[in-house]
């Protein structure tokens, strides 16, 4: 006899989608059960759940019919394993997360990569990566020497983690961030603040940090990423007014692909309007592409001599030397 479970399993395969409330209705299985069984599929790899409460439907996972596809976690290295396990993230193009091994595994099959494979060269890219962190936090203050040279302002720079690797595109961080701001979630920056408020706590302890600067944004939405993450971060230190300026048309500094474009745009748009002298200042922003904001902030603060040292911090940072994060 067929399971209750099969039966829900093949329901959903035959109709291409269901949600709790029609397998109540279409079949004889009380719904605590349907429940039940429905965690189980999801733990199985052979459903999706699309959409949050109270609008939810299941559909059969891409690549499943009928039968769940294996694969032995146990061939890994350990190192492989905590690697994928603990940094791997993978949105569907429904907009479903899928984390993990489990996640690494669907992002293989779909673009019918050999998952063995992957998984080296997916935990030597991690290495890589991580062999740049200092005080668990990427040390991106040799790409604006080579960037800025000796007119460089910036004394340290750090973000959390790429924002994009080679191969495997968006890093964890890289996708929380993108989604966050394109979604204006507030949900998914409070996410993304439990990630890095330690990693902040630590920098401003060991910087001695007197007084903080939130790098404005220049496009208008209705719930802007920055002022949640100075929200949520809810800091008690003195802030340093910046002002962000338009001109006749707002030009969103990702829109610019030339270095000098960027510079121009940083040192004609936002103004320095502190009048208060501080030792150290924080300046910190969702994403550092080429730098030049940063730099162009750096300038205009120690110019009228308002800190003696300028640290900066981004959510995300490029994986090499000027490059342009265009997405956010």
């Amino acid at each position: 006899m067929t399971s209750n479970k099969e039966k829900i399993f093949a329901y959903i395969e035959e109709n291409e989608q269901s949600s709790v409330v029609e397998l109540d209705r279409v079949l004889d299985i009380e719904r605590v059960m349907i429940h039940r069984h429905l965690k189980a599929l999801l733990e199985e790899g052979r459903i999706e759940k699309i959409g949050k409460s109270p609008k939810v439907f299941y559909i059969v996972k891409k690549g499943i019919s009928g039968k769940i596809l294996s694969f032995d976690k146990d061939s890994m290295s350990q190192e492989e394993q905590e690697s994928i396990q603990d940094n791997f993230l993978f949105i569907t193009p429904s907009g479903e997360r899928q984390k993990g091994i489990e996640g690494f595994v669907r992002w293989c099959r779909d673009r019918h990569y050999d998952a063995y494979k992957k998984a080296i060269e997916y935990s030597a890219i991690y290495q890589k990566y991580e062999s740049f962190r200092k005080y668990g936090l990427i040390d991106g203050m040799e790409k604006f020497r080579q960037t800025f040279g000796k007119d460089c302002a910036v004394d340290s720079v750090y973000y959390v983690d790429v924002y994009a690797w080679e191969v495997f595109g968006k890093t964890k961080l890289g996708q929380l961030l993108l989604y966050a701001k394109q979604s204006q979630n507030k949900d998914m920056i409070r996410e993304i603040v439990s990630m890095i408020r330690p990693l902040i706590d630590r920098l401003l302890e060991k910087h001695a940090v007197s007084a903080i600067g939130y790098i404005p944004p220049t496009i208008k939405r209705s719930v802007q990423f920055i002022e949640e993450l100075k929200k949520e971060l809810n800091l008690s230190y003195p802030e340093i007014r910046l002002e962000k300026i338009s001109g006749e048309v707002a030009v969103p500094q990702k829109s610019l692909s030339q270095l000098k474009d960027r510079i121009e745009n940083a040192q004609s748009s936002i103004f320095v309007t502190e009048k208060k002298k501080y030792e150290t200042i924080l300046l910190i922003d969702d994403a550092v592409g080429s730098g030049a904001t940063f730099q162009e902030v750096a300038l205009k603060i120690k110019k009228r001599s308002l800190a003696k040292k300028v640290i900066c911090f981004a959510v995300t940072g490029s994986a090499k030397g000027f490059d342009v994060i265009s997405e956010v």
